[in-house]
């Protein structure tokens, strides 16, 4: 058997980042052998990888990597257990490599790769937490604006066309990570959601006795109040105190939002 040193166990122990105790037992498990050792460990990593794998990951955080053109951005969420684990170095960069690994692809919603999955699972194999890829997107536009909340919880990605200051950009992404909207226009909102609304609208109306001609009235006026809190050209901009009372599209001008995501830890559809 090859001498067994504890240079060698420290040298597969940076590079797997594994336990110095489960280094040494493979090198001795494979007569010394490292890239056989190598191997057992990233066995092990995946089946404790498996094993986890039915743990709930209700925390994580979001990244985002945006390109310094200001013409394009990707933003990542990644899953874990524990908080402890989302405060963990190795984790924060895993996410940021993600994020960027996103960047290189094309633009809507961004799958994990091969890749991208093998390095989930090998920081889950040094971590011992399961944890996952759960979504990712991109954006390109002339003016592309973005925002991470401090605790990285949250982030929003926004492209504009037309003039757009950085500021605006800012302010409008700080308004989407706030309002939470669920498309650009009226006509984004999902037309399943507007119908039930809608259904639901009418035998309030009913049940309230009211004729026929002032039912339908209130029918059409809640439609319309329900429509504008979700579409963001038509919601009010939350820095009120900046703007005045106005709505998205009359901040923006002859500018228009052509795309835009908010992702919140937990909260994927």
């Amino acid at each position: 058997m090859a001498e067994i040193t504890a240079a060698i166990v420290k040298a597969l122990r940076d590079e797997t980042g594994l336990g110095m105790m489960d280094c040494k037992k493979a090198l001795m498990d494979t007569d010394g052998d490292i890239d056989a050792a190598r191997d057992m460990l990233r066995k092990k990593g995946l089946a404790t990888a498996e094993k986890k794998a039915g743990r709930a990951t209700s925390e994580g955080l979001v990244a985002i990597s945006a390109g310094d053109d200001q013409a394009s951005a990707a933003m990542v969420e990644i899953l874990c257990e524990t908080d402890f684990c989302a405060r963990n170095e190795e984790f924060k960069s895993l996410v940021i490599s993600l994020a960027q690994m996103a960047a290189s692809a094309g633009d809507g919603n961004v799958e994990a790769s091969d890749e991208m999955n093998k390095m989930v699972q090998d920081t889950l194999a040094k971590i011992g937490e399961n944890m996952s890829y759960s979504r990712g997107v991109k954006i390109s536009a002339p003016r592309v604006g973005h925002y991470l909340h401090h605790n990285g919880k949250v982030g929003v990605l926004i492209g504009v066309e037309g003039e757009a200051a950085d500021e605006l950009l800012a302010d409008l992404c700080m308004h989407i990570a706030f309002a939470d909207p669920m498309g650009i226009s009226p006509d984004d909102i999902p037309a399943e959601l507007v119908a039930k609304e809608t259904e639901l609208a009418k035998q309030q109306a009913i049940d309230s006795g009211k004729p026929e001609e002032i039912a339908e009235k209130m029918v059409a006026g809640k439609m319309r109040k329900f429509l504008e809190e979700r579409a963001l050209n038509e919601q009010l901009i939350a820095r009120e105190d900046k703007y005045g009372k106005k709505k998205v599209r009359e901040v923006l001008g002859d500018a228009k939002v052509t795309a835009f995501a908010r992702f919140a830890v937990g909260a994927a559809s």
